[in-house]
């Protein structure tokens, strides 16, 4: 019965959520619920795309069709009930490298990469590793991104007029800006304003209503109106002649080995920050729905639609926090309600894309100002960096490499780190005491770990406990400790009940010790080992015919004083 459980929810690992919730029955009210969830996310996401776009450095176009493709295709065969894919800001600082470095061509061959890489990721399992990434390298990252998307929206939000291409780099690019404070436009400016008082005044007096929409539609009059009274303010249509009122015709990268081989470094990137990203997503998701997502079948959900994404001409896809919580929020109850939202934009670009010539770049900057103000996580940073030193480092750093270096380079700065530190914590944690524990008969041997010690009575026998996981952050320290034990005993104890796990340092740390006493005519008695350590002591070499076993250090004494 077990093996056939474990084979049936083996089997629904890659099982996407949509097959499950219509496995369960599909009526009209849920129908109802999804096309209200729908419709209210494509109304939040259709001005944040075309922002997150041109953030990055493309046209607005092609962050919808990021958001209909990719939003499509990660609905429809994801591993969460509510995730919704599209354009995502922490995508921006990638993206705009990737542009600057490698041209569009570039990027969409490296999201099509990116999306190989993910269903790859996926497929072997290794969406679990993902979590192991700690908590302040993904606020130092987030943190990080927002300050450098909030640089980059200085130029649209001052209405500033730049001789050349904006640079990606921050401190170039604020050089840049602060040549060009002379050419401020305060039309554009208070149509910044104005985006951002309808956004907050909207979000406290009525939540539920599209702000950014709202705010898209009145600074899109507002700029028309000051264009007539002589004061121009930027738009889509004066910096990119609008956008066009259909999907393109989907085509395959031109591929080739040397530029796959330069992109893939860029590949790995999109792949890891997507998975990061998506499945964080996917569990904010679950704590607002309480439901479980399947993290691997996720991840191909986002792969797929990365290279669906590339296919139309269309950036990285991920899952977005802000959507996928306002799909929540909005009642969905199946992955339907994430397709319906790309419909819906796909709708509104195919019946409103010449209206969308009139929307300011100085109204959307504002959209992303906000968003940054949300993403950085203040609260998070600051408390982070008073309960730890440690993990105000790992934080530090990222945020820091983030800004300066690169998003890659942060966040593989922060793992390593991230590890050290762990690792350095667990080898404190190790203890070497000398003494027998106060232990009775009928007291259980998973119980025996905890209880103090006492003197030893027999001047024959010597007992050493270890105590904590024994790998070799922790050999070093125990070897000397060990080694510092002067007249060799007629018998050697090691109480091992309290190691949950040894490695090959620790296991080579014991032998030398039992080496040496060995030599010098000690017996050697191994007592509580685990049965996970004592297969890798067997493996070793420290086994029944090297050394003795003891289920537990009293046991060793009593039968030491027996014979």
């Amino acid at each position: 019965m077990m093996g056939m459980a474990s084979a049936g929810s083996s089997s629904g690992v890659f099982t996407p959520k949509l097959i499950t919730a219509l496995r369960e029955g599909y009526d009209l009210e849920r129908l109802r619920r999804d096309l209200v969830a729908g419709i209210t996310v494509a109304m939040v996401a259709l001005p944040l795309s075309m922002a997150i776009a041109t953030a990055s450095g493309t046209t607005p176009d092609r962050g919808l069709i990021t958001a209909i493709v990719g939003g499509f295709l990660v609905s429809a065969l994801g591993g969460s009930r509510f995730q919704i894919g599209g354009p995502a800001g922490a995508f921006i600082v990638l993206v705009a490298s990737i542009i600057e470095r490698q041209g569009l061509d570039g990027l969409i061959m490296a999201t099509a990469m990116g999306g190989v890489i993910l269903i790859a990721i996926g497929a072997l399992r290794l969406g679990t590793y993902i979590k192991y990434i700690p908590y302040p390298v993904t606020v130092g990252f987030t943190a990080g991104i927002a300050v450098v998307i909030a640089a980059s929206q200085i130029v649209d939000l001052l209405g500033l007029t730049l001789p050349n291409r904006e640079p990606a780099a921050l401190i170039p690019k604020l050089a840049v800006i602060s040549a060009a404070l002379p050419t401020i436009n305060p039309a554009a400016i208070f149509v910044a304003a104005l985006s951002m008082a309808i956004i907050l005044i909207l979000r406290k007096v009525k939540p539920h209503w599209p702000g950014f929409l709202i705010a898209i539609l009145a600074a899109s009059f507002a700029a028309v109106a000051l264009d007539q009274a002589g004061y121009p303010v930027a738009t889509i249509g004066s910096r990119f002649g609008g956008i066009p009122a259909a999907l393109p015709t989907p085509q395959l990268p031109v591929f080739s080995v040397a530029k796959m081989l330069a992109l893939l470094p860029d590949a790995f990137a999109i792949a890891i920050l997507g998975g990061i990203e998506s499945l964080l997503s996917a569990v904010v998701a679950d704590g607002l729905s309480g439901r479980r997502h399947r993290s691997n079948c996720e991840l191909v959900a986002q792969g797929f639609a990365n290279i669906g994404s590339a296919l139309f001409g269309g950036i990285c896809v991920t899952g977005t926090i802000a959507r996928t919580a306002t799909n929540v929020k909005s009642g969905a109850a199946t992955p339907i309600a994430g397709m319906i939202h790309a419909i819906v934009l796909l709708l509104l670009m195919l019946v409103a894309a010449p209206l969308a010539a009139y929307i300011p770049l100085a109204s959307l900057a504002a959209i992303l100002a906000i968003v940054c103000w949300g993403m950085a996580e203040r609260a998070e940073f600051t408390a982070i960096l008073k309960r730890s030193r440690g993990e105000a480092i790992i934080l530090l750093a990222v945020f820091f490499l983030t800004i300066f270096r690169d998003l890659t380079e942060a966040i593989a700065v922060g793992v390593v780190l991230g590890a050290i530190f762990f690792m350095h914590r667990m080898a404190e944690v190790v203890a070497v005491e000398n003494g027998v524990p106060l232990i009775e008969d009928d007291v259980a041997d998973e119980n025996r770990q905890g209880l103090p010690l006492a003197a030893q009575a027999d001047p024959d026998t010597v007992i050493y406990r270890i105590s904590g996981p024994f790998f070799f952050g922790a050999a070093a320290e125990v070897g000397a400790v060990l080694d510092r034990i002067g007249e060799v005993p007629k018998r050697f104890v090691l109480d091992l009940s309290a190691v949950p796990f040894i490695d090959t340092s620790g296991v080579r740390t014991l032998k030398s010790t039992i080496e040496r006493m060995r030599n010098h005519g000690a017996e050697i008695i191994i007592a509580g080992a685990r049965p996970a350590v004592m297969q890798i002591l067997e493996a070793h070499g420290l086994n029944r015919v090297t050394v003795r076993f003891a289920a537990h250090a009293a046991a060793a004494t009593r039968s030491s004083s027996d014979q």
